[in-house]
C-alpha cells in the first residue's frame, strides 16, 4: 500500500489532505490522501518542468561565464601574480615595522640602506641598533649611506660607532637618491609619498635591481664616515653641489632640504661662495662658477 501511494505521489496523482481535514485524518492514525485528476497532475508536472528548465538555463549561463573567466585566468598567470606580489602599499607604521623586522630576520647575505637628511631620530637609531647588530652577528653584510651633515649628529655618530665595530660599513655623500632599505637585493622598502610612516614594498626583481645599481654607484662616490681627514673633502663636495643647485635657480630652502642641512648652514655656505667668487647675485655666482669650470660633475640623485 505504501509503495502504491509513493508511486502515485511521484506522478502527482494523489496529495495529502491538509488544514482542518488533516486534523481529522491524524485522529485516525495517519495522513489521509486524496486523488488528483490526471489533467491537474499533468499541469503540476509541467510547472515543475518549467522551473527545472529555468534553473538549467541559469546554471548553463553561469558555467559559460566561468569558462570565459578561466581562459583569462590561465592565459596570463604571471601578470596576475606580478600585480599581487611585486608592489605592496602599506599605510600603517606598525605594519611597516613588522614587515621590516620579518625581512631582517630572513636576510641571509646583504642589507643596504640609504638615509638622506641629517641625523636620524634617537629613538629610531636605538631600535635599529638591535636589529642591525643581530644581522651582522649572522654574517650579513651591511652598508649604509648618509648625507654629510649626519657626521655632526651625536646620536648618529654613536650608532655608527657601534655598528661599524660590529662589522658594518657606513659612508656619506652630499646628495642621495632617496630613502630606502633593501634586503638580499630581493625586497626593498621605500617611503610612502603621502602617508607619514607608510611605505611601498617592492619585490619586483627588475625594480629592486635598478635601486641596488643606483646605490652601488653612489657608494663608490661616497666618503667613509667618521674619518677626520675626509672632512675637508666632504665640505668641498657640499659646496660643489650647492653651486650646481644655485646655477639651477633653486631657492635656499629647497637646497637646504635636499642636502639635509639647516637653512642657516646652507646660507652660510652660499655667503662663503659669493665671497670666494666675488659675486653679488645668484646669477653672477652661477656665471662665474661656469666660466671658471667650477661646476664639475658631482654625485646626485
Amino acid at each position: 500500500m505504501d509503495q502504491a501511494i509513493e508511486t502515485l505521489a511521484e506522478f502527482h496523482l494523489v496529495d495529502q489532505v491538509d488544514g482542518a481535514e488533516n486534523l481529522r485524518s491524524l485522529c485516525h492514525g495517519g495522513p489521509w490522501w486524496r486523488t488528483v485528476h490526471p489533467h491537474l497532475a499533468a499541469a503540476r508536472m509541467a510547472s515543475a518542468e518549467s522551473r527545472l528548465r529555468r534553473r538549467l538555463f541559469e546554471l548553463n549561463t553561469r558555467r559559460d561565464s566561468l569558462t570565459a573567466l578561466a581562459s583569462v585566468y590561465t592565459a596570463r598567470p604571471q601578470e596576475r601574480a606580478g600585480a599581487a606580489e611585486t608592489v605592496e602599499v602599506v599605510d600603517a607604521l606598525r605594519d611597516v615595522i613588522s614587515l621590516i623586522e620579518q625581512a631582517s630576520a630572513e636576510c641571509e647575505h646583504e642589507m643596504i640602506t640609504c638615509q638622506p637628511g641629517g641625523g636620524r631620530p634617537t629613538e629610531e637609531l636605538e631600535q635599529a641598533v638591535a636589529r642591525d647588530t643581530a644581522l651582522l652577528d649572522r654574517g650579513v653584510r651591511m652598508r649604509t649611506l648618509y648625507q654629510h651633515p649626519a657626521r655632526r649628529h651625536a646620536p648618529t655618530q654613536a650608532y655608527v660607532e657601534r655598528v661599524v665595530s660590529a662589522g658594518a660599513e657606513v659612508r656619506t655623500l652630499t646628495d642621495l637618491l632617496g630613502r630606502m632599505i633593501v634586503f638580499d637585493r630581493r625586497i626593498a622598502f621605500l617611503p610612502h609619498h603621502q602617508r607619514r610612516g607608510g611605505a611601498v614594498v617592492l619585490r619586483s626583481p627588475a625594480a629592486v635591481a635598478f635601486l641596488c645599481g643606483a646605490f652601488d654607484r653612489a657608494w663608490d662616490l661616497a666618503v667613509p664616515f667618521g674619518a677626520p681627514e675626509h672632512a675637508p673633502v666632504a665640505v668641498d663636495d657640499l659646496r660643489q653641489v650647492i653651486l650646481r643647485l644655485l646655477s639651477q635657480g633653486l631657492k635656499d630652502e629647497v637646497i637646504a632640504r635636499r642636502l639635509g642641512i639647516s637653512l642657516r648652514t646652507c646660507r652660510k655656505h652660499i655667503a662663503d661662495l659669493f665671497q670666494e667668487l666675488d659675486a653679488e647675485s645668484r646669477f653672477q655666482a652661477g656665471y662665474l662658477a661656469a666660466t671658471r669650470d667650477l661646476l664639475r660633475d658631482t654625485p646626485a640623485s
